[in-house]
C-alpha cells in the first residue's frame, strides 16, 4: 500500500508560483508512476503531468513550458512548480502514484491518490 500526502496549494494572484509537494510512504519500492491531476468545479479530472521511474514526463498542452514535475530518488517526493499561473490553473490538484504488483508474469499496475490541495488562482 502507498500513502501519500500533498501539500503547497494555496491562493495566489494570476502570474505567480506555487510549489506543489506529495509525500509518499509505504510500498515506495514498487512505485513506478507519479504525476499530478487537477478537478476544477463541474469538470472532470485532467491529467496535468507524470513522471516515470526512469524520468520520463508528460504534461498536459495547457501547462507545458509553465509548470515543471520532479521527483527525488528515492520516490519518496513528488513536485509540482508552477509558474505564470493563470486563472484557469484553479482547482484541486490530486497526487497520484502508481505501484507493480504481484509476479513477473502476472504483475499489476494499482493506483493510489492523495487528498487533494486546493489551489487557487486570482485575476
Amino acid at each position: 500500500q502507498v500513502q501519500l500526502v500533498e501539500s503547497g496549494g494555496g491562493l495566489v494572484q494570476a502570474g505567480g508560483s506555487l510549489r506543489l509537494s506529495c509525500a509518499a510512504s509505504g510500498r515506495i519500492r514498487n512505485i513506478d508512476v507519479q504525476g499530478w491531476y487537477r478537478q476544477a468545479p463541474g469538470k472532470q479530472r485532467e491529467l496535468v503531468a507524470t513522471v516515470t521511474t526512469r524520468g520520463s514526463t508528460k504534461y498536459a498542452d495547457s501547462v507545458k513550458g509553465r509548470f515543471t514535475i520532479s521527483r527525488d530518488n528515492a520516490k519518496t517526493t513528488v513536485y509540482l512548480q508552477m509558474n505564470s499561473l493563470k486563472p484557469e490553473d484553479t482547482g484541486v490538484y490530486y497526487c497520484l502514484a502508481e505501484i507493480l504488483v504481484g509476479p513477473v508474469e502476472q504483475v499489476l499496475r494499482r493506483e493510489f491518490w492523495g487528498q487533494g490541495t486546493q489551489v487557487t488562482v486570482s485575476s
